[in-house]
């Protein structure tokens, strides 16, 4: 596989005027795509254990929908489609045609002759590549690298990527608890797989969410205790966020300092619930304490923003980002911590009021600022 994301690299090198490979591990491949007006994206694909069975996950750090768009069309591929240099090829045409380009004709032919050798089906995790005749030597005076000391047996290959050497570049700015919960996650997922069972989601999903916890434990907002998060039981879909940092000019703020004085609590209790679709689909978030009037939070304690729909999301969008974007609209929302007696919200009432919230913008339009408020 590593010689697949070798093979993309020495097509699509750093300098290539429009899409450029920027850096590989065994497991991650991050490229640029540059537009005609010269603004640059970002796209990562993650590959996981199961590849090629099941073909890496891509994901775009932009709001240009195009951009997204196209890179969505590589999460319903299968067979030989899933390997990187096919799924590749594919990327690179949709984002031409996204912006009336000419297809870069020299590097796909480039990529369709590699593609034979390296689209062997796999009897499992690992697989073996294999060249013959004119194919493989047209592939070593190309790229010098595909040659037969680079292929190996099943057995050669060692399936346990977090011992890998790359894999140190995930613990950087992580602290020891931090890294005794995502051993601990990494663990389950591992048990859960090799028995086919899928755990609460999917390999593609898991991926995505690793990811976003690793970048939760790194950001300065985290750490600065703006927000807090674990997980419930370890449960990678199931995310219990403790929001504290809302703007100190704010009735919020003030109301925090009360709740504070009569429980012991600084903080509003969020819950975030992944599915397995994650993350071309948005999380269902709903406050679970205190009781808010006003800030957009429904009866039920569902939030009404059209971010949190189907029609508001991107998979660009990052987790914390979300989060601070909820922060944000309660205070826009003028929010006031509700201390009267006998309310509380319930999963069941949250989900119900945020279904019939969004029938209603669906149909009437969302009249405040889009991906915002509610």
């Amino acid at each position: 596989m590593f010689n697949e994301i070798r093979a993309v690299e020495a097509v699509f090198p750093k300098t290539h005027e429009r899409f450029q490979v920027v850096s590989t591990t065994l497991d991650e491949l991050v490229c640029s795509f540059i537009c005609k007006n010269g603004k640059k994206h970002e796209v990562t694909a993650n590959i996981t254990q199961s590849y090629p069975d099941d073909p890496p996950i891509w994901f775009a750090d932009t709001e240009d929908s195009s951009i997204t768009e196209a890179v969505l069309t590589l999460s319903s591929t299968s067979g030989m489609d899933n390997h990187v240099i096919n799924q590749v090829g594919m990327l690179v045409r949709a984002l031409y045609n996204t912006q009336d380009l000419p297809e870069p004709t020299p590097e796909l032919e480039k990529l369709r002759k590699m593609s034979p050798a390296v689209a062997a089906t796999p009897k499992s995790p690992g697989w073996r590549p294999s060249a013959s005749g004119a194919d493989a030597a047209e592939m070593e005076i190309d790229y010098g690298f595909f040659k037969e000391e680079d292929y190996w047996e099943e057995d050669d290959i060692d399936l346990d990527f977090d011992k890998s050497p790359d894999k140190d570049k995930e613990k950087e700015g992580l602290d020891a608890e931090h890294l005794k919960m995502l051993d601990r996650i990494q663990a389950r997922r591992r048990d859960e797989f090799s028995e086919r069972a899928g755990g609460s989601g999917s390999i593609q999903a898991s991926e995505r969410l690793m990811k976003e916890l690793r970048d939760v434990f790194r950001s300065d907002t985290f750490k600065n205790e703006v927000y807090t998060v674990d997980l419930v039981d370890d449960n990678l879909y199931q995310w219990k966020i403790k929001l504290k940092g809302v703007d100190k000019d704010s009735q919020l703020y003030a109301d925090l300092l009360t709740l504070k004085a009569k429980e012991g609590k600084d903080f509003i209790e969020l819950d975030m619930h992944f599915k397995e679709n994650f993350p071309f689909e948005p999380p269902f978030v709903r406050v679970v304490h205190p009781v808010i009037n006003g800030g957009y939070v429904m009866s039920g304690g569902s939030i009404c923003m059209e971010l949190l729909t189907k029609n508001g999301w991107s998979s660009a969008y990052a987790v914390e980002s979300v989060i601070m974007q909820i922060a944000a609209t309660l205070v826009k929302g003028k929010a006031r911590i509700y201390f009267g007696e006998n309310r509380q919200y319930t999963l069941a009432r949250a989900q119900q009021s945020h279904k019939a919230v969004t029938q209603i913008h669906e149909a009437s339009g969302w009249h405040t600022p889009p991906k915002s408020d509610g």
